[in-house]
């Protein structure tokens, strides 16, 4: 009896893990490429991200979130994009509808500076739990629902919202940015910083007992 609860216990973690796979897969998934770089394009626009995450919801808007880094090694830009319109629309047509990618708007950006020892650190935490919980022969999957897409250290990352462990928490984060990106004081945004440092310190725990 002792020795199978014992066993049991050993089991738990290696269940619980397997419960908690990030839903993502490497890549765009079936179907949604065009979309999503029609989305990527407009809101991106002509800068080169180190850490971008788009989403494409089912219905609203599209948006994205992205971190520039400094040319000259100083405050790197927190970015928060939107389409003003929804990039993909069906269009109605004499006999039907047809499908249109609406690029041609200009989209709402919000952007503020943000510490380079923070943002330099928010991609490496970000990076490593892609990289670690995604296997690499793991492709994007197709799915009906909203999606998102990280793209980091030049690779990307697709599916749906992670819900438990190290994805739960690089959502949270990425709902702290879109917060701070939008911030109308600046003065208000050392303290958002301060929440996300502590906020990559539990990413840190997490990981370390992924």
């Amino acid at each position: 009896m002792r020795r199978a609860l014992l066993l049991l216990m050993l089991a738990m973690p290696a269940a619980q893990a397997a419960e908690c796979e990030l839903p993502l897969g490497h890549g765009w998934p079936p179907a949604t490429e065009n979309h999503g770089v029609a989305v990527e394009g407009l809101l991106a626009a002509d800068v080169q991200p180190a850490l971008q995450l788009t989403w494409l919801p089912v219905r609203g808007v599209e948006s994205a979130l992205m971190l520039l880094p400094s040319a000259d090694g100083g405050a790197w830009t927190l970015r928060h994009a939107l389409a003003v319109e929804r990039v993909d629309h069906r269009e109605s047509i004499a006999g039907g509808s047809r499908r249109v990618l609406r690029v041609e708007q200009p989209p709402e950006i919000h952007e503020v500076p943000m510490p380079a020892s923070l943002a330099s650190r928010l991609v490496d935490r970000w990076t490593r739990t892609l990289q670690t919980g995604v296997a690499a022969d793991r492709a994007a999957r197709f799915h009906d629902g909203d999606l998102l897409s990280f793209v980091v250290d030049g690779a990307r990352y697709s599916g749906v919202e992670p819900g438990c462990g190290p994805g739960e928490v690089v959502v949270e984060q990425a709902e702290a940015l879109i917060d701070a990106a939008g911030e109308g004081d600046p003065d208000d945004l050392p303290e958002r910083w301060d929440d996300l440092w502590r906020s990559l310190d539990e990413l840190d725990e997490v990981l370390a007992g992924a």
